[in-house]
């Protein structure tokens, strides 16, 4: 269920909603709440399964490392690739967050990251783990 808080939306469970059009969420059972957006623009997102403070970090790392111009938008839905990132690049930015986040990336999981997004989730799932 969605609920609205100030400019913020917030869903019992993480939904992604990636260059589209018009979206409708709806209650399966009478009597609770829906939220339907129309004309929404082509990056809106809703929600990200990361954490907030992950997504954030690891934008600020991409930004650095791709030596991104000032005022260019960098989000979770960005891909490396359309940020001017290589292989190289993505090497250099898996590097840069096993380093700020004290994790260790393996190879494969490495090349299925293509997005800020995917790397937050996956560093997410590293630290997760890590813990005790």
């Amino acid at each position: 269920m969605a609920s609205i808080a100030g400019s913020a939306l917030s869903f019992a469970r993480p939904v992604k909603a990636v260059n589209t059009s018009s979206l409708s969420f709806s209650a399966a059972r009478k009597g609770n709440a829906f939220l339907r957006l129309h004309s929404v623009p082509k990056r809106f997102a809703v929600c990200y399964a990361a954490k907030k403070d992950t997504v954030d970090k690891v934008c600020e790392i991409v930004k650095k490392q791709l030596a991104v111009p000032e005022g260019t938008e960098v989000c979770g839905a960005s891909k490396f690739s359309d940020l001017g990132a290589d292989s190289l690049d993505t090497v250099e930015i898996v590097m840069g967050l096993e380093e700020e986040f004290d994790i260790s990336v393996e190879e494969s999981s490495a090349q299925s990251i293509a997005t800020v997004e995917d790397a937050a989730e996956l560093i997410d799932k590293l630290v997760a783990e890590k813990s005790p």
